[in-house]
This record gives C-alpha cells, structure tokens and sequence, in this order.
C-alpha cells in the first residue's frame, strides 16, 4: 500500500494532537482529582473560566520538555498563550500544580521569559496564575543562575512595571514559595484566595528549621495576613472562580491603548440619590460620618472596587467609574476604626496608609486613569510609635507618588484639610487640574484645639499644676500676643494701679509736672519691688555710710529713672491708653529695650 505525502502529513499531525492530549492532563487524572478535592481548579480549567467564551486560547511551548526527565514534566510544568479576555488580547502564565507542585523546571523559566517577551513586544496585559511550589531543588543549577535565569523573571516584570507600563496581574491560587513570591510581589495587582492561596519567602517546615517557629501555613502567609495586616496582597476571594471573575472585572478597567478600539462609554446613575449629600457631614467637624455614603452617591453605582479595604481601611482608595470613565479614587474615612492592629482614628494619615496611598497612585499613573482626592484629613500620626515606624519617610513616599503622578487630579474638600496630610491628599501647591470646596471646608496647618496646644502647652500646664482655673477665650488670647510686648503692658498696668493714689494728689499740679510726678510715684513703686532696693533695705543698720556695691546699684537706676522721666514728660499717654508713647523714639510702642528695663526694676 503506497502513502502519498497528504497521508504522510496527516499522520505526522495526528501524532502532534495524540501527544498534546496526552500533555494536557498534566500529571495524570489521580492529580487532578486531588486538585479538586482540594477546592481548586486545575491550570487549564482556570485558563478555561478566564477567557472570553469561545475565544482561541493560542498555547505557546506545550511541546517544551516533553521528552526530558522521563517525561515528568509535561509542558516544563506550566501553561502559557494568548486569549481575549474582556474582549482585549492578554498574555496569560498558569502554574500546573499536578505537574511536581508546580515547581519550576529549567524549561519552566524559558516559557515564562517567552510570554513576558511577547507581552512587552506588544503592550499587552499579562496575567500569571500562581500556584507553584518553587524551584524544583534537584535542578536548581539550570534555574537559579545565569543571564537567563530565574532572576530575569524578576528584570521583566520591573521592567513592564516602571518603564514600559504594562500592566501585570497575579493571582496567588495555591502556593507560592521563596524568591517566587517576588513574581506576584512585582505585579500591579495581587489577589489572593482564602484557605487555599499561601505566599511566602518560607514556609512552615522551613520556618521551623531556621528560626524555631511552630506555625501553620494560613497564619505565615494566607490570604488573611497579607490582605490585612502585612499589605503585600490586594483583594481577598473566596474560591477560584471568584479569583477569575475579578481578574476580569480588573482587565475591564484597563484603559485603552494606541490602535484599539475605544468601547462605548455608557454610565449609570449613583446607588443613592444626591439630596442625601446635605444630611451627611455634621455640624462639628471632629464628629464621624460615613465617606462611603458621599461616595454612593456622586460614583457610578456598578463597578466600584475597594483596594485593600482590610488593611489601613482609614485611607480609602477605589476604582470606580464617573459617568462611565473609568477614574481612582481616595478619600479619608473618619471615627474610630478598628484593624488587626488596634483602634485608629480616621482622617489621620498613618504609615501604613500612607504606604498604601503611595502604592494606589503608583498603580493609577500607570493605568492612566484621572485621580479624585475627597478630602478630610487631620495630618499624619505622631508619637514615639509612629517615628519608629517611619512616618516621614512613608509620608514622603505618599507626597512624592502624587506630585510625580502625571494623570489629571481633582480634589474636593469636604470637611477639613490640615497639615502636611493637606499637602500629600493632593495640596493646592501641587497643581490639581481643579479644587473643590464645600461651604464646610476648613484649610489651616492645624485645627484651632491643636493650635492652642501647641503654642501655650507649656503655660497651660503650668496654670493648671498651679490650681489656676482653665484659660477663657481672653486670656488665650492674650498669652498669643508676643511676650515682651505682653509683659510690658502687665508690668505698666500694675504700675498704674499702684500710682493712683499719687496721681490723685497731683492733680492740681501743671501738666508737665503732674505726669513727671505720676511717673516718679510710678519708678517708685516699682524700686520698692526691685531687686537692688530689697537688698539695699536688707543690709544691716550702721552709722558707717552704705557699701559701695549698694550705692553703685542706686546711682544706676537713678539715671535710668531720669532718662525715661524725660521721655514722659515730653509727650504724657492718654489714661485710657493700654501702653505708653514715647515721641522722643518715633515709635508707637513701648520697645524691647525699654520693656526689658520695666521689667528689670519691676522684679
């Protein structure tokens, strides 16, 4: 029997889709059952769930490794191609954990660089789905070094992340172990999938062998920890199929590239009604009230996704839509907030909300989206606690996203904005496309309680060690005035209550002579309180003439008396006048030296 060459090709091709069947199972049906019994998907079936039905997934390197290592590992263990999702060619990387756990076979680097590679050459999106036990030990000296190791995993997704603005997003939806967990790290987006997903530099065993720690792998690095309290992970789910969905709806979000068809934009209405606006923020600005309630009410009703709503939940960031566009958004929750790591008071910028502003902004600029900032913040957290935790810098990290960040800023001001936590929410002095206020907006550097504490804390305290009753609005706003200008106008109201009775006496004397005499009853008064007087009156009584210490004391203050006598005399001050006038210096208040003198004798 002759083959004509038709025959020949058609074997040969039936041999191909024979051998590709028989790698996509993976490592064998018992692996997979155990893939399922466990609440997970397989890789293919994940791949299966994310594309859009009925798109081509476009495989790349099935073949890869399959006559190698006695064939144990089927397509070097990983899943890789192209498929349409949310009708927008992507890159996808699927881990096959029935294939060693996933481990990475020195092939396994070789698929990943490829779909990176094809990613950047084309500015498309890529999603890895991670489920991966880590680099497969025996081989670890084809993967680990080398121009083209494991670590040009690593070169390219900080590549796509910082310069080309590719956007990357992982799902951790089993293990993920060691230097891969710098694969999701790297990414723009980390979701994670409770009681099944695990991300760690080590896990429990060797935790236990290298530092003595007995703990089981959820409390290491589950879904829980890093969505709540490490932030290294974005968004918690529940099971694969939720993981899928959200990968989805965040390839949705994306914004459109250079020759793409722009989708029609087509907007909804807010979930609640806009009048509910007036009824929200309350007359006291220190009260709570809920932000999520304004937001309900200006945003799109569909669409809206919290960023890490768990973890330093007093600083709000979302995706939402406005009108149908796409848009971030930020806002300052405010009242007493409750989080792993105890009570915080919303509206104040903590370090790890300031981290996660700084990382939320980073994310934004490379989508490309326009940033709304709701405004209602107090400052940044101080204390002993926060300046070990790095405030400042994590502050500046926050300051230097958003004045970097190059996509249009709106802020709106709701209730206040005080501090340096004004400046980071995107300050006037930073060049929003526009501010807003509402008729409740406060601007300052601190609010006035603050203030007050701040400036007299000290005096405060000191009245009230004293028994002295709190300070009304007059005297608070006396101790504001500068102190030597204060002082004085003590020091001469006392000298005027003293001299009223000499005052009274001289008043039918010639005008010139009537204020010398008041200021002389006045220089008196105040020798009988001075220092130089009270030791001259201590000294012992002799009939041998006074020390000469004494007498030089009273000639000095003899011709300070004089001097400022005729600056008196010259141009007397109006009774009701709180502080004296002297014309002889052309100036309209009492100057530093000569208060400094007042208040030299008055002591």
């Amino acid at each position: 029997m002759t083959h004509t060459p038709a025959d020949r090709m058609r074997g040969l091709v039936s041999g191909i889709q024979e051998l590709e069947e028989q790698l996509k199972m993976g490592g064998g049906a018992k692996k997979i059952e155990k893939q399922h019994s466990e609440g997970k998907l397989t890789a293919r079936e994940r791949v299966t769930h994310l594309i859009d039905p009925g798109s081509l997934f476009l495989e790349v390197g099935l073949l890869i490794a399959y006559d190698r290592y006695d064939g144990q590992a089927p397509a070097a263990g990983v899943v890789s191609g192209l498929a349409h999702i949310e009708q927008r060619p992507c890159v996808i990387v699927a881990n096959d954990a029935t294939v060693k756990a996933g481990a990475w076979w020195p092939e396994t680097i070789h698929k990943i660089l490829r779909a990176q590679e094809i990613a950047m050459r084309n500015r498309l999106p890529i999603v890895y789905l991670v489920d991966s036990a880590g680099v497969n030990l025996p081989y670890q000296d084809g993967i680990f070094p080398g121009q083209y190791g494991a670590a040009r995993i690593f070169y390219y997704n900080s590549l796509m992340r910082r310069r080309l603005k590719v956007p990357q997003i992982a799902a951790v939806m089993g293990m993920c172990i060691a230097g891969g967990a710098y694969l999701p790290a790297l990414s723009d987006v980390i979701i994670m999938v409770e009681k099944t997903s695990f991300m760690g530099l080590g896990g429990p065993n060797l935790v236990k062998g290298a530092v003595g720690q007995v703990v089981d792998a959820e409390s290491l690095g589950g879904a829980a920890l890093h969505t709540r309290i490490s932030g290294v992970a974005h968004y918690s789910v529940q099971d694969d199929l939720a993981c899928l969905a959200l990968i989805r709806e965040k390839i949705r979000e994306l914004p459109i590239y250079q020759n793409q068809p722009a989708p029609e934009v087509k907007g909804t209405a807010p979930a609640k009604p806009a009048e509910g606006l007036y009824d929200l923020v309350p007359d006291d600005h220190r009260l709570p009230y809920h932000m999520e309630e304004i937001i309900a009410r200006i945003v799109d009703a569909d669409n809206y996704l919290e960023f890490q709503p768990e973890h330093a939940p007093e600083m709000l960031c979302a995706h939402a839509r406005l009108h149908g566009r796409p848009i971030g958004l930020m806002a300052n929750r405010r009242g007493f907030l409750k989080t792993p790591e105890g009570p915080r008071i919303g509206g104040i910028v903590y370090t790890e909300s300031a981290r996660k502003a700084a990382y939320f902004v980073d994310t934004i600029e490379r989508q490309g989206l326009p940033l709304i900032y709701l405004q209602d913040v107090s400052g940044f957290m101080v204390g002993l606690e926060a300046e070990s935790e790095g405030i400042i810098r994590a502050g500046a990290e926050m300051v230097e996203a958003m004045a970097c960040a190059t996509v249009p800023k709106i802020i709106v001001t709701l209730n206040h904005a005080s501090g340096a936590g004004y400046y980071a929410m995107a300050g006037q002095g930073f060049d929003p496309n526009f501010t807003f206020a509402w008729p409740t907006a406060r601007i300052g550097v601190m609010d006035g309680d603050a203030a007050v504490q701040a400036v007299h804390g000290t005096e405060l305290e000191r009245l009230k060690s004293a028994g002295q009753p709190e300070q009304g609005p007059r005297q608070v706003q006396q101790l504001a005035l500068p102190s030597v200008q204060w002082r004085s106008i003590q020091i001469f109201r006392a000298a005027q209550s003293s001299a009223t009775r000499s005052n009274r006496a001289a008043r039918r004397r010639p005008p010139t002579l009537r204020h010398a005499a008041r200021f002389s009853s006045t220089t008196t008064a105040s020798k009988r309180a001075s220092p130089v007087r009270q030791a001259c009156d201590s000294r012992p009584t002799s009939p041998s003439p006074a020390p000469t210490a004494c007498a030089a004391a009273r000639r000095r203050f003899s011709s300070r008396s004089r001097k400022a006598r005729r600056c008196w005399a010259t141009s007397p001050p109006a009774r009701s006048s709180p502080r004296p006038v002297c014309r002889t210096r052309g100036t309209s208040s009492i100057s530093a030296r000569d208060a400094r003198r007042i208040r030299l004798n008055s002591e």
